[in-house]
């Protein structure tokens, strides 16, 4: 069996930086003090490093940004370009379009003064259940890093540092602070660790984010991974940073190749670390690679006075250039799965009565709930997209149908006036001990979130005030979204004075996704009522995050459902929007249904039963089950689609633009039917039993039939393999070139994702069923036939064992095709030993 040269050595792409900045950074260190370098190895705050001036460095800030840049504030009033989310992009299986993200993306950073973007997250699609399944980009290794290092390329190229996460097997949200994954080496691998490897050897990251779990029972943040193979093996030179909060040591994450830990100024580290060099716990040679790095990642943002960044600030996108850039990227997204008698694209010359109905339909979900979240600048809904293109040709007509029971939503400028300034919106203090202000300010909406805030961390109480105005009569529920201790009055009157106490284990749940507490008002249409907020904030805080909400007076699901069929059942075609809720896709916990919530399968059968025109957009971040699939007309999965998605809806329905995407993932038709599912650990551990049959390698191993298979995705025309070629004998470690063609055999220019994987059925070493080797875009006209080259990489007929790659001598089948289930063409290679 022949060994394989590693990826690292034949691909390396780190950007080393040039000798003079090298001894520019050597120079800084030296002048350091122990104390001084252990500073710099804590945050200063909560999205920030320490600055010293004595070599000339400033803070450093850091933000989440997977979809867009927050900066370091979290709220409203510094709102942020919202783009599609990570699994939506990565269904464009478009490199070239994810490097144009993090260009966007480099802009909004520099817009903000942010020096790193934290992300991408790309960790695999394990399980559909996994509850930031939204935030990571596919179920396969390899498309997962080609599109997270063009990701990284893209932001790079601009100045800013990329930081793919969470190093790694962080999978699923359950128990992720301490959860122990236990996983073979050949799988760590193959998967978990491939799409790391591909970005750093191929894009040269320059952070690295240690996730919070361990893996075969060493927590990541002490783990001899975070050296080798990231390190010794790939090159890296950037920083490991860690996950807030997710160092848990002094001594061993001291003597780990763990860099800056986060947030700060507290932590395991500070006096202590330098009291455990002293005492020689932790060697200073150790302390001198953090810091060095540190300073790399410095003088490549331009931190480090007298270094000239690495590249270029990039120049300010407008607003309009940064929506037109997120319409094209949202419909490029989008995977049109089912498109019975070519419904679609609809000819809005013969729509005259368009009813487009469902919860999400006036009020789209534009992004996955957690840290990824940030304010959008504008959402337009799917009801507004369309009635902006057919408005004055086509009545376009909405009715829920059924309602996705959230319970409260956060106070809006619609519904209350801040009481002090008469504007729309609340009104806010910061108040001591003594009840002596230190803060107030007008805000927008009812939800406020105060992380790395230190006037928040300060006070003892915040307090919320709002007038609100009933628009019509009814019972109404006023409260709290928030843990910690809460008073509400209503008209002076006290409604609840009491504590809410966390209904999940995990930190950002809680703040995040927080549970609940409400009381009943019954008003009069017109009728206003003073409401009064009042938090205590809990002494040495680092975030607060809390709403006031409100739930108003609705018709019963009974009542809307008359309603949407009836206008359903005389429009020329209806649109039902369904999907999810913050409540269940979001950081912070895992989904324990794959279904969609509330009544909306009731609904979309009641629609299909009166409309055989009916188009479903399933508004998710991952896969629900779709027991209507088969009564519909068709089927558009949106994912989480960014500030424009009723714009690109429109755009895709009505033939401006092909719906460009191919599942990155697969859909399953029933739950029962996933050959990995569950994300709960036992008695701490997480066993990968399956090892590397994960996705559609698990599903072809199973033998079953999902509803939608990984890489599916219809278009408006038509495509043909006509055949595929590669050389018939290569060497072992060489790369193999094929050649595909493809003819459009449809009406109209498109584009179309050619796929190929290999598989081996007789091979003497276990593999999956089959695995994706390479993939290429093609666009034709109709009639046209065009040749397309792939490489297929030397990696790809690899496989880890005894502590190095290796490669199987012998014949293997390469598959083209149109997804993993639909394989047209093949031809076989011989690996010469």
């Amino acid at each position: 069996m022949a060994v394989a040269d590693s990826h690292a050595a034949r691909s390396q792409k780190t950007d080393h930086l040039p000798e003079a900045v090298e001894r520019r950074v050597a120079d800084a260190l030296a002048a350091l003090s122990l104390e001084q370098k252990v500073r710099l190895l804590t945050g200063a705050d909560f999205w920030s490093t320490h600055p010293e001036p004595a070599i000339g460095l400033r803070r450093m800030v850091v933000s989440d940004g997977p979809v867009g840049v927050r900066g370091e504030r979290w709220d409203e009033r510094d709102p942020s370009v919202c783009l599609p989310s990570p699994t939506a992009l990565s269904a464009t299986w478009d490199e070239a379009l994810l490097e144009r993200v993090g260009a966007v993306l480099a802009s909004e950073a520099r817009r903000k003064g942010v020096d790193v973007v934290l992300g991408p997250t790309v960790n695999l699609h394990r399980s559909p259940l996994g509850g930031r399944h939204f935030e990571c980009f596919s179920e396969d290794p390899l498309l997962t890093g080609r599109i997270g290092a063009a990701y990284v390329r893209g932001l790079q190229a601009h100045g800013v540092g990329a930081t793919p996460k969470h190093y790694v097997a962080n999978d699923s949200e359950t128990e992720r602070f301490t959860v122990d994954v236990r996983v073979d080496l050949r799988t760590l691998r193959e998967l978990y660790l491939a799409p790391f490897e591909r970005i750093v050897t191929s894009a040269g990251p320059w952070l690295v984010m240690a996730s919070y779990n361990a893996v075969n029972g060493v927590t990541l943040t002490e783990s001899p991974l975070l050296e080798s193979p990231l390190e010794d093996e790939w090159g890296f030179d950037g920083v490991v940073i860690s996950d807030w909060t997710a160092t848990r040591s002094t001594e061993a994450a001291g003597r780990a190749a763990l860099d800056l830990a986060m947030p700060g100024p507290g932590g395991p580290w500070g006096e202590a670390l330098v009291a455990a060099v002293r005492r020689g716990a932790v060697p200073e040679k150790a302390i001198d690679d953090k810091v060095r790095r540190l300073l790399r990642l410095a003088a490549r943002v331009g931190a480090l006075k007298d270094v000239a960044p690495a590249a270029p600030v990039p120049a300010l996108l407008s607003g309009a250039d940064v929506g037109r850039f997120a319409r094209e990227a949202a419909a490029a997204s989008m995977v049109l799965v089912r498109n019975q008698g070519d419904l679609l694209p609809l000819d809005a010359a013969s729509l005259r009565r368009v009813a487009v109905i469902g919860p999400n339909a006036a009020t789209g979900r534009i992004q996955g709930g957690g840290s990824a979240s940030v304010h959008p600048h504008y959402a337009i809904s799917p009801m507004d997209g369309l009635r902006a293109v057919l408005g004055r040709s086509a009545n376009v007509v909405h009715a829920v149908g059924t309602r996705i029971h959230e319970g409260l939503v956060p106070v809006t400028g619609d519904q209350v006036v801040d009481p002090v300034t008469g504007q729309r919106g609340v009104h806010v203090r910061l108040l001591d001990a003594q009840g002596g202000v230190l803060h107030e300010e007008h805000r927008e909406i009812g939800r406020l979130t105060f992380i790395g805030d230190q006037r928040a961390n300060a006070a003892a109480t915040i307090e919320v005030k709002g007038r609100f105005r009933a628009v019509e009569a009814g019972r109404y529920r006023f409260g709290v979204a928030g843990v910690g201790l809460y008073r509400l009055t209503a008209g002076g009157e006290v409604l609840f004075d009491e504590a809410v106490l966390p209904d999940k284990d995990d930190l950002a749940a809680a703040l995040l996704a927080p549970p609940q507490r409400a009381a009943e008002l019954s008003l009069a249409a017109g009728q206003e009522v003073d409401l009064a907020l009042t938090h205590t904030v809990p002494a040495g805080t680092l975030a607060v995050a809390f709403s006031l909400g409100v739930e108003v007076p609705a018709p019963s699901d009974e009542q809307e459902l008359v309603r949407a069929i009836e206008l359903a059942r005389s429009a020329d075609v209806a649109v039902v929007v369904v999907g999810t809720t913050e409540a269940i896709e979001s950081e912070g916990f895992d989904r324990t249904t794959l279904g969609l919530p509330g009544r909306q399968d009731e609904l979309v059968s009641a629609i299909a039963a009166v409309n055989p025109r009916t188009i479903v957009l399933v508004n998710s971040g991952g896969p629900v089950i779709m027991p209507w699939s088969h009564e519909v007309a068709a089927v558009l999965l949106t994912w989480f689609p960014g500030q424009e998605f009723g714009a690109a809806v429109a755009d895709v329905l009505l033939g401006e633009v092909e719906p460009g995407g191919r599942l990155p993932t697969t859909w399953p038709a029933r739950a029962e039917d996933v050959p990995v599912l569950s994300t709960k650990p036992e008695n701490g551990k997480l066993v990968y039993a399956e090892g590397l049959h994960i996705g559609y390698r698990a599903w072809a191993r199973a033998g079953v039939s999902p509803a939608y298979p990984f890489g599916h995705g219809l278009g408006y025309t038509r495509w043909e393999i006509v055949d595929v070629e590669a050389p018939p004998r290569v060497a072992a470690g060489a790369a193999v070139e094929a050649r595909v063609r493809v003819r459009n055999v449809g009406p109209r220019r498109g584009r179309h994702v050619i796929q190929l994987y290999l598989s081996r059925p007789d091979s003497e070493v276990e593999r999956p069923v089959l695995w994706l080797a390479g993939f290429a875009s093609v666009e034709a006209e109709p009639d046209q036939t065009v040749d397309v080259s792939i490489t297929v990489e030397p990696r790809a007929f690899a496989h880890w064992a005894a502590g190095r790659w290796q490669v199987e001598p012998g014949v293997y089948t390469l598959h083209a095709g149109h997804s993993a289930t639909v394989l047209t063409r093949q031809t076989a290679v011989h690996l010469n030993d």
